[in-house]
C-alpha cells in the first residue's frame, strides 16, 4: 500500500535503507566539534568529492558553514557508542580525536577523511556540504551499519 508522504512515512521509508554511520568534525574557535551523520555519499572521483547533509537547525551547521576544512570518520562496528555520543546521548568517556593538517578526525574509525570544503548548497531544511578529500586513512575493521533504528555490523567476505 502506498502512503501519502508525511514525516512519519518519510522516516519509516528511508530508515529501511541500511547506511554506514559517520561522525563529521571540525574545529570552531579552537574547540573540536562533531555530529553523527548517516546522510553521506561519494560524489566524484575526479576531483575526489563527498557530500554530507546537515540540518540547518543542527548545532554543527553554523560551525561547518564557518569552516574551510572538516573531517569525516566512518565508524567501525565497535563504535556505536560514539554514534550515540555525537547524536546527543553522551558516553562516559570523551572521544579521542587526532588531527591531520589541523582537521580533527575520530581515532579508531574504519575510515578517516580530511576534506577541504568545496561548497555548501541549501536544500530544503538541510545544507549539503561538498568536500574535496585531501587525505585519507583506513583499516580493515568491520563497518557499523544503521538500519530501522538499530545498529549492526557488516562482515564482508
Amino acid at each position: 500500500m502506498f502512503h501519502p508522504i508525511d514525516p512519519n512515512h518519510f522516516r519509516a521509508s528511508l530508515g529501511r535503507f541500511p547506511s554506514g554511520v559517520t561522525v563529521v568534525s571540525c574545529k570552531f574557535e579552537g574547540q573540536v566539534h562533531g555530529m553523527t551523520a548517516s546522510a553521506f555519499v561519494s560524489v566524484s572521483m575526479d576531483p575526489p568529492l563527498v557530500l554530507v547533509s546537515v540540518a540547518r537547525k543542527a548545532r554543527m551547521h553554523d560551525k561547518l558553514i564557518a569552516a574551510d576544512q572538516f573531517g569525516i570518520s566512518i565508524l567501525s562496528e565497535d563504535q556505536a557508542h560514539w554514534s550515540n555520543h555525537f547524536a546527543g546521548k553522551l558516553h562516559d568517556s570523551e572521544p579521542e580525536f587526532v588531527e591531520w593538517d589541523g582537521v580533527p578526525v575520530l581515532e579508531g574509525a574504519l575510515v578517516n577523511l580530511v576534506l577541504k570544503k568545496d561548497r555548501a548548497i541549501e536544500a530544503g531544511d538541510h545544507t549539503l556540504f561538498l568536500g574535496e578529500i585531501t587525505h585519507t586513512r583506513y583499516s580493515d575493521q568491520e563497518a557499523l551499519l544503521y538500519f530501522r533504528g538499530q545498529y549492526g555490523g557488516f562482515r564482508g567476505k
